[in-house]
């Protein structure tokens, strides 16, 4: 990106005046070294963002920001119902409230690596994984819509989860406002067979040590200490997420004129939110996240079952979930007036500060843990949502490394047996039905996750608490 387009506001917050039809400006969140390596594109995508009808403040971009469909990947933009704001697929983004929990565990270090082997071989076996995978939960119509009414609260009452965990997951488990009535029949089918699987792409199941601690009373609140064994989990609605935002993105640009709006990009397809299609797109999309949050919900039920076939004494309990490609209602300062603001959030998470009412009562004190997750070889990292991220960005923060290169390119550059074998040699046991998929996500296809994690604590975004390596990774 030609850092003489933007406006420097300190070492890791720059601005885009407004131009060429532009609302509000563009604020960017990196370093120097992340903004000049960052395709031009995120600096139109961003522009683009800010010409959309009713968005508020900024339209902003996180630090692990790249090229994505319609809005940047990383992007926040918030919209005014007031104002004749705008709901956007592309905003939200096809895999549909993709996101990552992480779960404690009480293992030791000397455990795990004693029956490293046979704990990657159980998880890979009980964890169904890569593209069109199915598992052992067939859904009939009325399971179907009631999965998609209840979320990780269905899968809890159907024996598939504990309930304790639902005070750790966003919206406790369950996205009101849901309509399962405006999900394609088509979406429903793609899904009927793959809930409690982890899919293709950057989705994963790992486990990781805990290898550095950044803030020592963060780190208590939320139960980390040094050494200590977690399992992360990375995935999404998985095909009926994808489906929806591709029969959405098609209605939406069609119908944008007769609304009319003027799409600067035909990939921001977008409808006004009190529309008919806006409010049909948010009940499928509120659908989806219920999707997700269950099948995130099932997946843990599984790993549960398969770490006890190893250690039948082990206890994993649920530290945080949350997600990263949603647009929800949320209540925001603007200009000293409090509004209900629809953030969407694409490749971003949130991150609300310490005190805010719908954290859970044992995180409220410290702040909504933030899950950053890495690329098997790579470290993922727990962060904090600050007061400061509320005040400059909607409360939220990165949600990943970012990709520096195509999958296309990263796959003609390696190799996915010889990805499995240097890590190996690194302590680290892959398991995945697909050698194509290794490729695409070799570590060195993405960004330095360390850079993007400090840009995100330098700017305020969020406050780093701890670091995590690899042990085993479960990838689709």
């Amino acid at each position: 990106m030609d850092i003489n387009k933007l406006h420097r506001i300190s070492d890791y917050q720059w601005r885009i005046e407004p131009a060429n039809g532009m609302h509000v400006p563009g604020i960017i969140f990196a370093s120097e070294d992340l903004i000049l390596d960052m395709d031009e594109k995120v600096y139109e995508q961003v522009c683009n963002v800010a010409k959309l009808p009713g968005i508020v403040n900024a339209s902003y971009a996180m630090p692990d920001a790249h090229w994505g469909y319609g809005f940047p990947i990383g992007g926040v933009a918030a919209f005014d119902p007031q104002q004749g704001g705008i709901i956007s697929a592309g905003g939200v983004g096809f895999d549909i409230s993709c996101g990552v929990r992480t779960l404690h565990t009480d293992l030791t270090l000397q455990q795990v690596i004693s029956k490293q082997k046979q704990l990657a071989d159980v998880l890979y076996k009980n964890i169904p994984a890569g593209l069109g995978s199915t598992g052992l939960i067939h859904l009939n119509k009325k399971e179907m819509n009631a999965m998609l009414n209840g979320g990780a609260r269905w899968a809890v009452e159907r024996g598939l989860g504990d309930h304790a965990d639902l005070e750790r997951i966003e919206e406790h488990g369950c996205m009101q406002g849901a309509d399962p009535e405006q999900i394609s029949d088509h979406a429903k089918e793609r899904q009927k067979d793959e809930m409690g699987t982890l899919g293709s792409g950057n989705h994963y199941l790992e486990v990781q040590k805990v290898v550095e601690i950044f803030d020592e009373n963060i780190a208590k609140n939320f139960g980390i200490e040094l050494n200590d064994i977690k399992i992360s989990i990375h995935c999404g609605s998985r095909g009926l997420g994808h489906q929806i935002g591709t029969e959405f993105l098609k209605s939406m640009a069609v119908s944008a004129k007769g609304h009319g709006i003027t799409l600067p990009d035909r990939e921001l397809a977008c409808a006004p939110i009190d529309s008919k299609i806006g409010q049909r797109y948010l009940g499928a999309m509120r659908g989806a996240i219920n999707c997700a949050l269950a099948n995130r919900e099932i997946i843990t039920h599984l790993t549960r079952q398969a770490v006890k076939e190893i250690f039948p004494d082990v206890h994993l309990e649920l530290l945080y979930d949350v997600s990263h490609n949603t647009c929800k209602l949320e209540q925001h300062e603007v200009n000293g007036e409090t509004k209900n603001l629809f953030v969407h959030r694409k490749g971003a998470t949130r991150a609300f500060g310490p005190g805010h009412s719908s954290l859970p009562s044992g995180l409220r004190e410290a702040g909504q843990p933030v899950l950053i997750g890495g690329t098997m070889g790579t470290s993922s990292y727990i962060l904090a949502g600050t007061e400061k991220s509320m005040q400059i960005a909607y409360g939220s923060s990165c949600h990943g490394a970012g990709r520096s290169m195509s999958r296309r390119k990263a796959n003609k550059l390696w190799r996915g047996a010889s990805i499995i074998h240097e890590l190996a040699d690194r302590g680290i046991l892959i398991r995945s039905p697909s050698m194509r998929g290794i490729a695409e996500e070799a570590p060195d296809a993405y960004k330095d996750v360390s850079t993007v994690v400090k840009a995100a604590d330098q700017a305020g975004l969020s406050r780093l608490v701890a670091k995590l390596e690899p042990l085993v990774c479960i990838k689709g």
